[in-house]
């Protein structure tokens, strides 16, 4: 989701709520399915996370850039010299998160059900992965998390609101 161009404030807060948006779905899909013992491919259900990656790593170059490129821009050219390059490093950062979904491979726990029609030979049935409070736990964290990124973008709504009327 992209909100503006010229605030890099607006696309960070975006792209932390896409993600917990993205995390939360997830969370929810897993208590769905946390009962289903058999799915398409004939195995019980698989928790699914959402991994997090850093396409490329900008930091060091940000924090060079940082003492020596942050500049205000103005009306009049000559009050203060702007830098071109700040923006196109703002720029880079921008897609520098990539999201993947992945199962989770650990077993679930096998429950004796003789009169259960998914049971083995010895009356056992094999259970999904899915813990239901590990979940909440997580559901937790990423609800705190989207509100603290919504917090952020409507502080900095509020600030380039504030910045027009001065």
């Amino acid at each position: 989701m992209k909100i503006g161009g010229e605030y890099p404030g607006f696309n960070i807060s975006a792209k932390g709520l896409s993600i917990q948006r993205k995390k939360m779905n997830l969370i929810a899909e897993n208590i769905a399915n946390a009962d289903s013992v058999r799915t398409d491919n004939g195995m019980p259900y698989k928790r699914k996370q959402l991994q997090i990656t850093q396409a490329k790593n900008n930091f060091p170059v940000m924090l060079n850039n940082s003492t020596s490129t942050i500049r205000l821009k103005t009306s009049d050219e000559f009050h203060i010299n702007t830098s071109p390059s700040l923006n196109k490093e703002l720029a880079e950062t921008k897609q520098t998160l990539n999201s993947s979904v992945s199962e989770d491979q650990t077993e679930g726990d096998l429950v004796y059900m003789p009169d259960h029609p998914n049971a083995n030979e010895k009356g056992y049935v094999q259970m999904s992965n899915v813990n239901i409070i590990t979940e909440m736990v997580d559901m937790i964290a990423a609800s705190r998390s989207y509100e603290a990124n919504l917090t952020a973008l409507n502080s900095s709504k509020q600030m380039a609101k504030d910045s027009l009327e001065i």
